[in-house]
């Protein structure tokens, strides 16, 4: 297997055409004496390109599945492509690649090195990535041009989320993955986090997915996944996306 860099796999990627996907994905957790199978048989599948909401209670597997797409964890069975390669095939130095190369990762917590600007906490990640945005440019994309010489402490919640953004698209990532971004946040401050990865999915094109346990989020999406008990419960396309600043819980 070879992951290659600067957002490209094997095959050319065609808009709308599956860019990361898994079946018959299944994860058992040994706990003590017990078994947890946070999934069970379950397939997916991200579009390039797409905006996708995966949508779940606490405990339905999102945070699971996210982690196994993403390269931080492996299934107990099934298998993950990304482009034309297997990534369950895929030793840990190739994973690194994948992750490196062609993946941003935004968790419900920033992250950020505190001793750092928000300029410094992008340039982490651009001085090992291929072809990267300047820091300067990832941060004007999350309305942050002012902020650059700023530290975490010195700035807000929703601005410390837009700095881990940047931070992700700075390398030109293939995918963005995103657990409960606005979970930390007041609404206003999540509805901005949202407007930021509605951009990035338009002006970059990343094929973008976000997992949620709060059901008005689904709206912005082209599609919604709904997970249960480990299992895909549901999949459907919205007819019209609604603008980020349109949703309200």
């Amino acid at each position: 297997m070879a992951i290659v860099p600067n957002g490209q796999t094997h095959a050319p990627v065609v808009p709308g055409s599956p860019i990361l996907w898994c079946t018959g994905l299944s994860k058992i957790y040994r706990m003590g004496e017990v078994d947890v199978r946070a999934l069970d048989g379950v397939s997916f599948e991200l579009r390039a390109g797409e905006f996708l909401v995966l949508l779940g209670a606490s405990g339905s597997g999102k945070s699971t599945l996210l982690n196994i797409l993403g390269g931080l964890d492996v299934p107990s069975d099934g298998r993950v492509f990304f482009g034309s390669e297997e990534l369950t095939l895929a030793d840990e130095a190739e994973l690194t690649a994948y992750r490196r190369h062609h993946v941003g990762f935004v968790f419900q917590f920033y992250n950020l090195i505190p001793s750092l600007t928000a300029r410094e906490n992008v340039a982490l990640v651009t001085e090992i990535a291929d072809d990267p945005l300047d820091p300067e440019e990832a941060l004007g994309l999350v309305g942050l041009g002012e902020r650059l010489d700023h530290f975490p402490t010195q700035l807000s919640g929703g601005e410390q989320q837009r700095v881990a953004i940047a931070r992700a698209i700075a390398k030109r990532p293939s995918v963005l993955l995103c657990d409960e971004p606005t979970g930390a946040l007041d609404f206003r401050t999540g509805i901005l986090v949202l407007e930021v990865l509605e951009r990035v999915n338009h002006e970059l094109g990343t094929s973008t997915a976000v997992i949620t346990h709060n059901a008005p989020i689904a709206a912005v999406a082209d599609r919604v996944v709904t997970l249960s008990d480990g299992r895909v419960q549901d999949t459907r396309r919205n007819s019209e996306r609604a603008r980020a600043a349109d949703v309200r819980w």
